[in-house]
C-alpha cells in the first residue's frame, strides 16, 4: 500500500461528507468590512475594497482495486490495492473584476506537483488572456475537469495529450463558439526549458446549445518542435488505472523525435440526462536524420466513444468559457437537488456509463504496442461535494518492445475492477 499524504487527513477533516451536508458558515464583517465564509465550494476571504476575493479549494481521490490477467507473471505490475491518486490543494485569487490568479499543487505527485499556476486577464468583452502553467488546448475529455470526467481515468487516447505546461493563451467566445490559441514550453515543475516548444490551437461550435440539449463539434492541434539537445521523447498508457505503476504500450524513449504534431477532432451530444462523447487524435514524430539521411517518421493514433445516462437527475451542463486557462467549451459534473443530498434525506444521484477506447503505437516496423479497452461505470453523487465510483474494465493487450523484458510480446487480456472515493470543493 502505497503512503498516505498528511494532508489526506486534513483533507477528509475539512471535507467530509458531513461537513458539506451543513450550511455555509460566514463570519461578521471585520473594520475594512472583510469577510470569511465556509460552504460547499471551500473557504473564501472576501475584501470589499479594494475588491479581491480569495477561495481556498481542493480535491482528493481515493483508488482501491484489483486486477487480474490472462497469463502468469504480470501481477507485478499491479503491486498495490490502495492508493492516493490526487491531494490537491487550489487557492484562487481574484481581484477586481478583470485578474484571476490560481494555482494547484498535488501532494501526492512528486513528479509534477505544480498543475494550474496562471495569470488571467479578462478585461477584453469574451476574451481571456493567461500566462502560466496550464492545460494544452487538446482534447475534450482532457479539458473536462478530472472531478467530472465519466469514468475514473480519462481514456487510452489520452496518450496523445501533453501535460500542463508553461506558456501564453488568448482565448475567445461568442454565444456558441470558442477559439483558443497558444504557445507552451515545458511544464513548470520541469524548469519551463527541455522539451522544446509547442503551439497549440482549438475551434468549437455548438449548432445546437440550449438548457436541454447540445451539440458539440471541435478541432484542435500542437505542433511541437524539439532540438536534439531537449530530453527524450515518449507516447505510453497504462490501462485506465492508476494502480498499474507501468505501461502497457509505450513507445520508449525517441531521442531523435524533431517535430511532433497532434490533430483531434471531437465530438459530443446531449440530451437531457444522456451525453454521448467521442474523439479521435492522431500524432505524427518527425525524426532527426541519422548518418544515413533521413529517417522514416512515426504515425500513431487512438480514440474513444463513450456514454453517460444520470438515472435520476439532471444532465451535464455545458461551459463556453472559464475564468482562466484554455478550458473552453467542456461539459461539467453532475449535481444532485437538495432534496436528494442523503443528509436532506434522499438517496443522491446515480449515473450509468460505457466506453471503447483504443491505441495504437506500431507503425513502419515500430512496434510501440496497441490496447483496446471496454468499460462499464457508476458513479453515485451523494452530496454535492462527494463522489464513488466503480469501474469495471476489460483490456486487450499486444505488448511493444520497450515493455518485452516485463510483459513478454505475446498478446494478453486484463481485467480491473476500480473504485473511487472522490471529495472536492
Amino acid at each position: 500500500m502505497r503512503p498516505v499524504p498528511a494532508l489526506v487527513v486534513l483533507t477528509l477533516a475539512a471535507a467530509s461528507p458531513a461537513g458539506a451536508a451543513e450550511d455555509a458558515i460566514e463570519g461578521m464583517a471585520g473594520p475594512a468590512g472583510e469577510r470569511l465564509r465556509y460552504d460547499a465550494k471551500g473557504l473564501t476571504f472576501t475584501v470589499p475594497e479594494p475588491e479581491m476575493k480569495l477561495q481556498i479549494g481542493g480535491r482528493l481521490h481515493l483508488d482501491a482495486g484489483a486486477a487480474s490477467f490472462s497469463r502468469p507473471g504480470l501481477a507485478a505490475t499491479f503491486p498495490d490495492s490502495v492508493a492516493v491518486r490526487r491531494s490537491w490543494i487550489e487557492p484562487t485569487l481574484t481581484i477586481g473584476k478583470d485578474w484571476v490568479v490560481a494555482f494547484q499543487y498535488d501532494f501526492s505527485d512528486p513528479l509534477l506537483p505544480i498543475n494550474d499556476a496562471f495569470v488571467a486577464w479578462t478585461g477584453l468583452p469574451d476574451t481571456i488572456l493567461t500566462l502560466g502553467n496550464m492545460k494544452v488546448p487538446l482534447s475534450l475529455e482532457w479539458l473536462q475537469s478530472n472531478n467530472d470526467t465519466l469514468f475514473a481515468e480519462r481514456s487510452l487516447a489520452n496518450a496523445f495529450v501533453p501535460d500542463r505546461r508553461f506558456g501564453f493563451a488568448v482565448g475567445h467566445h461568442g454565444q456558441a463558439w470558442t477559439a483558443v490559441a497558444s504557445v507552451f514550453g515545458d511544464a513548470a515543475s520541469n524548469g519551463i526549458t527541455g522539451d522544446g516548444v509547442a503551439a497549440a490551437g482549438r475551434a468549437t461550435v455548438a449548432p445546437i446549445l440550449n438548457e436541454r440539449e447540445t451539440l458539440h463539434l471541435g478541432l484542435a492541434g500542437v505542433f511541437q518542435s524539439r532540438s536534439r539537445a531537449d530530453g527524450a521523447f515518449s507516447f505510453s498508457t497504462p490501462p485506465e488505472a492508476f494502480l498499474f505503476t507501468r505501461p502497457f504500450v509505450d513507445t520508449g524513449d525517441l531521442p531523435d523525435a524533431a517535430r511532433v504534431s497532434r490533430i483531434g477532432a471531437e465530438f459530443a451530444y446531449r440530451n437531457g440526462p444522456v451525453l454521448v462523447q467521442a474523439e479521435v487524435i492522431h500524432a505524427a514524430i518527425d525524426r532527426f536524420g541519422g548518418a544515413g539521411g533521413a529517417v522514416p517518421g512515426l504515425d500513431f493514433q487512438g480514440g474513444y466513444v463513450e456514454a453517460g445516462w444520470v438515472l435520476n437527475g439532471a444532465g451535464r451542463a455545458y461551459a463556453l468559457a472559464p475564468n482562466g486557462g484554455t478550458t473552453y467549451a467542456t461539459f461539467k459534473g453532475v449535481q444532485p437537488r437538495d432534496d436528494q443530498r442523503i443528509s436532506r434525506g434522499g438517496i443522491g444521484v446515480f449515473e450509468l456509463s460505457a466506453r471503447y477506447s483504443a491505441i495504437t503505437l506500431n507503425a513502419r516496423g515500430f512496434r510501440g504496442g496497441a490496447e483496446r479497452d471496454v468499460s462499464l461505470g457508476l458513479s453515485w453523487y451523494p452530496e454535492p461535494n462527494l463522489r464513488l465510483i466503480a469501474n469495471v474494465i476489460h483490456g486487450r493487450v499486444q505488448p511493444g518492445a520497450a515493455q518485452s523484458d516485463v510483459l513478454g510480446t505475446a498478446p494478453f487480456s486484463v481485467d480491473t475492477v476500480l473504485g473511487r472515493l472522490q471529495i472536492y470543493w
